[in-house]
């Protein structure tokens, strides 16, 4: 093979070959990531050969004059162009794919959590609004990430068999959000949360919302153990609820949150002086804080 490309071809085929790597191997899924995975590892060995094949055929030569090769430190160069423009290239794309996947979660999610608040509150037509919006952003959502996935979801295999969950529970919810018993609707909607939670959990995202769901769970018991007047059950639950609450004090710890610890903590106190007639009060207080935080946050 004779070279057949100039030193400012070669630099720009070596350009656009490694974006078209990153881009193929970190933005796209399908066919279209196949297609341009391969077109870019063309292009890029191209660049770094020196010659084209359909240059060739076409008779064209983008050598200079006198067509001397390029020297050693030359086509160094175009070797550390190639890793730079791979390696930097790879490490931001897998950051903002991450970020952009949390947005288009957050963005879904929101809905459903509006959506599981107001089945709870049995406000049935806002649930219903909610509701719908839910299942329009997840079909989106769906749509999108079951057939790309992020690097950071790239070796998740149950990802998509989550997401068929998730599917479902909006189907069988339905008819109870639009006229059926809304506390019902409520806890099975309330089964979305730990498949979403487990997603998060299984690839590594670091997120206050998964401590904020964490913490959840365990408020319901306080909760339940308030409505049910019992004081015993609420001082033996207390240390799971505190031990995870001291975690999300540790990634935030604002006046929301400073409210949700004082309310637990005064409802503690509440049990240990056995004042079983303010419990369920106090345990409302603070389920009611811990809303505002998770509606923004979780």
């Amino acid at each position: 093979m004779k070279t057949n490309e100039g030193l400012i071809d070669r630099i720009i085929r070596i350009i656009a070959g490694s974006v078209a790597l990153v881009v193929g191997g970190f933005w796209l899924g399908g066919i279209g990531q196949i297609l341009t995975l391969i077109i870019g590892a063309a292009i890029t060995m191209t660049g770094l050969v020196g010659f084209c094949g359909l240059y060739t055929v076409l008779k064209i030569n983008t050598c200079n004059k006198n067509k001397k090769p390029l020297t050693t430190f030359q086509t160094l160069l175009l070797i550390v162009l190639f890793v730079t423009i791979s390696v930097v290239g790879s490490f931001a794309s897998i950051k903002i794919t991450q970020n952009k996947f949390l947005e288009d979660f957050n963005k879904m999610n929101g809905s459903y959590k509006q959506a599981l608040f107001l089945t709870g509150q049995s406000k049935r037509d806002e649930a219903k609004s909610n509701y719908d919006q839910w299942v329009i952003g997840f079909q989106n959502f769906s749509q999108k990430y079951s057939q790309y996935k992020p690097f950071v979801l790239r070796n998740d295999s149950q990802f998509n068999s989550d997401l068929d969950k998730v599917a479902t529970i909006i189907k069988d919810s339905k008819s109870g959000v639009y006229e059926g018993d809304l506390p019902l609707t409520h806890k099975k909607l309330e089964e979305v949360r730990p498949i979403f939670q487990e997603i998060f959990k299984r690839n590594g995202f670091s997120m206050l919302a998964i401590t904020l769901t964490d913490f959840h769970d365990s408020m319901e018991k306080l909760i339940a153990a308030a409505d049910a007047k019992n004081p015993a059950d609420i001082i033996n639950n207390y240390s799971e609820s505190n031990t995870i609450l001291v975690q999300v004090e540790e990634q935030l710890n604002d006046d929301s949150i400073k409210a949700i610890r004082k309310n637990m903590d005064d409802l503690l106190k509440l049990a240990q002086e056995n004042k079983v007639d303010e419990l369920s009060k106090k345990a409302a207080d603070m389920k009611s804080s811990f809303v505002k935080v998770y509606l923004l946050r979780g």
